[in-house]
């Protein structure tokens, strides 16, 4: 897997791992802001076909080999937040602090059905710039990276897609996840579908050390929205244990 790394590799190591959508280059102020540390950023869609199992999987040797005994922190938004759980749930020790933004964990198996044909047929808007451009705004996606995610949108092949999104809409709870030993903040935007929001509540009801924060007047992409507000939170959560502005979910 494609990754870049940042910041001072004698200090903690803070791995980011983007949404379906997007790439690594959605956390360009996260990698500023926290330049003191050992930043580490994959790029996910460079595997074909593409599994949540599996690239949790690599990011684990990835942190494995680059770590070295540092603390370990992960942070991860939606598709990239399903694998953070599914690397927590294959190695519970190695991971110090987790932030799981706006996972999904309650599949839709009627939707999942519908998938395939839907995504074949709508498939030609991904290359329509007005429609780019309405997914760019329910993300969050500011101006100057609109060009690099419609190009990037624009170039995916439609089998990739349907496979992302499957991976996406099935994932579950995997067992072992309430064996995790690290520290675990679960957050979810206020204005985001009530399936997600009922996923951070099984997410927080599954694991007995794991503390959630519902935000308010956030959708999905808090880090992209207010990265001042999400920078501030993370860094106030990892040194305090502090939680963010928000309604507690328990």
């Amino acid at each position: 897997m494609q990754y870049k790394e940042y910041g001072d590799a004698n200090n903690p190591f803070m791995m980011f791992i983007h949404g379906g959508g997007v790439g690594g280059w959605m956390w360009d102020q996260q990698v500023h802001h926290f330049s003191h540390y050992h930043c580490v950023i994959p790029e996910l869609m460079t595997h074909n076909p593409f599994s949540i199992e599996q690239s949790a999987k690599e990011l684990l040797l990835l942190i494995e080999k680059k770590a070295k005994g540092k603390p370990v922190i992960v942070i991860g938004f939606s598709l990239g937040a399903q694998i953070a759980i599914q690397m927590l749930s294959l190695q519970p020790s190695l991971i110090d602090f987790t932030i799981i933004n706006s996972a999904l964990v309650i599949p839709s198996p009627t939707v999942e059905r519908m998938l395939q044909p839907f995504i074949r047929l709508s498939f030609p808007l991904i290359k329509n710039k007005t429609f780019a451009k309405l997914q760019a705004k329910a993300l969050y996606i500011q101006e100057d990276y609109f060009e690099r995610y419609y190009q990037e949108s624009a170039t995916m092949k439609v089998d990739t897609l349907i496979q992302i999104l499957r991976e996406n809409m099935s994932f579950s709870i995997p067992a072992d996840f309430n064996k995790a030993q690290g520290k675990i903040l679960i957050t979810v935007g206020e204005k985001e579908k009530s399936n997600m929001r009922k996923s951070a509540k099984a997410l927080v009801q599954s694991h007995p050390n794991s503390k959630g924060v519902l935000l308010k007047n956030i959708g999905h992409g808090v880090s992209l929205a207010q990265p001042a507000f999400f920078n501030r939170f993370v860094e106030n959560w990892i040194k305090d244990g502090q939680l963010p502005e928000g309604t507690v979910i328990r």
